[in-house]
């Protein structure tokens, strides 16, 4: 008989999901994703690289928001799309402090007005932007955001760095957003625990890094193949592809045509794989 402080953990933390999965499928009969009569629309809008912004009516969320063109330089061809707009309560999430994920400057723009900053335990992305309020999560525990319910999931990072992927529900609508993680064995547990998913936001760009030696050669985030696999495991109705379109770099190469091999991928499948250019708004 097993017993004593970790079990105890454990188990709160798989009530707490269980709740959390509960009153979700609680909104979605028959275990469909679908926006509920009566329920304030969700609208979700691809950012720059790996960001997207998740809007109500009254309250606005992000995802690793970037506008910081230093970090990437002329590297990204991406539009950096403003994030100083925000509408109601606010609240900035991020996957991992790397400066690409977490950009201080897009979290003080976003949180200028006040709001919260989510981050997982393990990290500590700095500065916190003045005014705003600051939490850690720790996986599988939600995370009760006004309208929003986050709650962060196991995610592998290609240097080994605290990373999250992040569930989030709002006005009927269940997203998944992968950060930039790599491929892993959590994706069947997520997907049993949460999915169907309405649509995933996964890097695909399965990059391969040359800035730490001895160089592996092997993909630090997945690939077009992988990102269609995952979305698969998740039961997401739709793949969106985030992380991708970085050029010239010698010590950071993507797969060449990643979106071409992201559709090659999924024919066959019942993902739909639907880009949207940074600044567009996700048609349902």
């Amino acid at each position: 008989m097993s017993g004593g402080p970790n079990a105890t953990n454990m188990h709160r933390r798989t009530f707490l999901s269980a709740c959390a999965a509960m009153s979700v499928a609680s909104l979605i009969p028959g275990g469909r994703a679908f926006a509920a009569p009566g329920v304030a629309s969700l609208r979700v809008q691809r950012l720059a690289w790996a960001g997207i912004r998740l809007q109500l009516p009254e309250a606005t969320l992000f995802l690793d928001p970037l506008v910081n063109p230093d970090a990437w330089g002329p590297a990204l061809k991406d539009t950096l799309v403003p994030v100083d707009d925000a509408v109601g309560d606010t609240y900035v999430l991020v996957t991992h402090a790397h400066p690409d994920h977490f950009d201080a400057k897009a979290a003080a723009d976003a949180l200028g007005k006040g709001g919260a900053l989510i981050f997982p335990s393990g990290t500590n992305p700095l500065p916190i932007p003045p005014g705003a309020r600051a939490r850690a999560a720790a996986s599988w525990e939600p995370q009760l955001l006004g309208d929003f319910t986050a709650t962060a999931v196991p995610a592998s990072d290609g240097y080994g760095d605290p990373q999250v992927s992040w569930v989030v529900t709002a006005g009927g609508r269940r997203i998944f957003h992968g950060g930039d993680t790599l491929w892993h064995g959590h994706w069947w547990r997520i997907g049993r625990q949460f999915g169907p998913f309405d649509a995933a936001f996964l890097p695909v760009n399965g990059a391969r890094f040359g800035w730490r030696k001895p160089v592996s050669g092997q993909p630090g985030v997945l690939t077009p193949e992988q990102a269609v696999a995952a979305a698969n495991i998740l039961g997401a109705r739709r793949l969106v592809p985030i992380h991708y379109g970085v050029s010239g770099m010698a010590e950071y190469v993507e797969v060449e045509d990643p979106i071409g091999r992201l559709r090659a991928a999924a024919r066959g499948t019942s993902v739909q794989v639907q880009p949207i250019t940074p600044g567009d708004w996700l048609a349902w």
